[in-house]
């Protein structure tokens, strides 16, 4: 054997007991994970390896105890209180055609995220970006004494522009401003973008890492919250982000849909309570504490009752998930969503098709298009699996859609940043609203209704017309689902 040959085998060995080394030595990671990243490291050599260290490790025990041990600034009181009112059954949920397992899904959340139930919010769902954003600027305009924002993906462009803009003039006037982003999320923009605004007393600062991600040993864990808060008074939260993409102005993506959500009322001193914690995580020697200003509680004054939960690698609960799962297997009747990217784990998986054979209608909306292809394809593989348990999917036909919801029965909806994935369930920061309220998740049925009307379904039939080259594509992607 030759002295290249036996540095070959050399390198292979290595590799291979590395690779085992590496990826086994974390037990709590889960054995599809495990062996989906050992595909990668043998398939890759060397290379391999490089992608492990920067996308598969996860967050050390150390980093989740800073995250954890981040005071939670706001109603920590009130979370007690309520668990107490939970422990005892006098807790008032909201009314429901379920209304033991109402009270069961406000317990989980109280229980494994610290949610609190607030109630008499007035919320309205946003399902287009220039109607969004022209609500944004206007509130961020009316700002009294502060602004909270945090968005996982923030342009340069006309959008992006005018919203800086906005809250430069709100920072030159005296009020505080706060900017989190994520630093993959907002890779394009100049490291100079918030220099004006920071001249002006404005902060702006990344999430969780370095500003120069490719440097960032933590760089699979993305902060893919997006948060708005105004005052206390007001907060936004949901899919959209900050480009002009998001108006449905890049061609080749189309129209844009999407959803998110105006919430004015207790609901919003959640939302404070997610950003003032990510903001400490990341700015630890700039920490900010109670203040009264932050949280100015409210009579009610709408009709919806809502939890913000909170989910990510700092937390091995997965709420949004498990909330997930709690309100399909609730359904009477259906089960609506929608999701860019869907991907679920073995448990959602199943959940979904138990709901189908127990003669749930499970109808589930997709993305005609990809801005991940190679996620894209792992998505119509699952949702091929669903249409032969018994589900209906649909393809969207009039653009991108980015809306990432689930309604049951017309009774209850989750809104938020999380897809139906396992990056979302797993290692992105995310944040979702579970809603408890007729009103909104009728409106919600019907906005499904009308999405319908510019979508066509994927049938049985043309699955089975598939090329081989596509089936492989599908199938291969899906291989590497646990750690897409």
């Amino acid at each position: 054997m030759s002295i290249f040959s036996s540095l070959i085998w050399g390198f292979i060995f290595l590799n291979s007991a590395l690779a085992i080394f590496t990826v086994f030595k974390d037990k709590e990671r889960d054995i599809a994970a495990t062996w989906a990243w050992l595909l990668v490291i043998t398939m890759l050599p060397g290379v391999g390896i490089f992608f492990y260290m920067f996308l598969g490790r996860k967050i050390s025990r150390e980093s989740i105890f800073d995250l954890q041990s981040q005071d939670r600034i706001g109603m920590p009181q009130l979370v007690e209180s309520q668990k107490k009112l939970i422990e005892s059954e006098n807790l008032d949920v909201p009314e429901s055609n379920y209304q033991d397992k109402t009270f069961e899904m406000v317990r989980l959340f109280l229980e494994s995220s610290q949610s609190v139930l607030t109630k008499g919010n007035k919320v309205s769902i946003i399902s287009d970006g220039e109607d969004k954003f022209n609500q944004l600027i206007d509130d961020i305009k009316k700002a009294e004494h502060h602004i909270h924002v945090t968005y996982y993906i923030f342009r340069g462009d006309n959008i992006g522009l005018k919203l800086l803009k906005a809250l430069e003039e709100k920072a030159k006037q005296g009020i505080e401003v706060k900017v989190l982003y994520d630093p993959v999320g907002a890779r394009v923009l100049g490291k100079h973008f918030f220099d004006q605004l920071e001249s002006y007393g404005g902060k702006a600062e990344p999430f969780f890492g370095s500003k120069f991600f490719l440097i960032n040993l933590r760089l699979n864990y993305r902060n893919h919250r997006k948060i708005v808060v105004i005052d206390g008074k007001v907060g936004y939260t949901g899919g959209f982000n900050v480009g002009d993409d998001y108006l449905g102005l890049y061609e080749e993506m189309g129209y844009w849909r999407d959803t998110h959500l105006r919430i004015e009322g207790n609901g919003v001193l959640t939302l404070q309570t997610r950003f003032l914690m990510d903001w400490n995580a990341s700015v630890k020697d700039k920490n900010v504490e109670y203040e009264e200003q932050y949280f100015p509680f409210s009579s009610l004054i709408g009709s919806t009752d809502m939890q913000i939960v909170s989910s990510g690698p700092d937390n091995e609960m997965q709420s949004i998930k498990k909330g997930f799962i709690k309100m399909i297997s609730m359904a009477k009747e259906s089960v609506l969503i929608q999701t860019p990217y869907f991907i679920p784990d073995e448990a959602l998986m199943e959940t979904i098709k138990v709901a189908i054979l127990s003669g749930i209608n499970v109808k589930l909306m997709i993305p005609n298009k990809p801005d991940h292809p190679f996620i894209y394809r792992a998505t119509l593989s699952y949702a091929e699996e669903l249409i032969m348990s018994g589900a209906e999917v649909y393809i969207y036909d009039n653009g991108f859609l980015h809306s990432k919801v689930i309604v049951i029965d017309g009774e209850i909806l989750s809104v938020g940043t999380a897809n139906f994935d396992i990056r979302s369930f797993k290692l992105n920061f995310e944040v979702n609203a579970f809603i408890y309220d007729r009103f909104l998740a009728k409106k919600q049925v019907r906005l499904f209704n009308d999405d319908m009307k510019v979508s066509y379904p994927l049938t049985e039939e043309m699955i089975k017309n598939y090329s081989k080259w596509e089936v492989f594509k599908q199938q291969f992607s899906r291989l590497f689902s646990p750690i897409l």
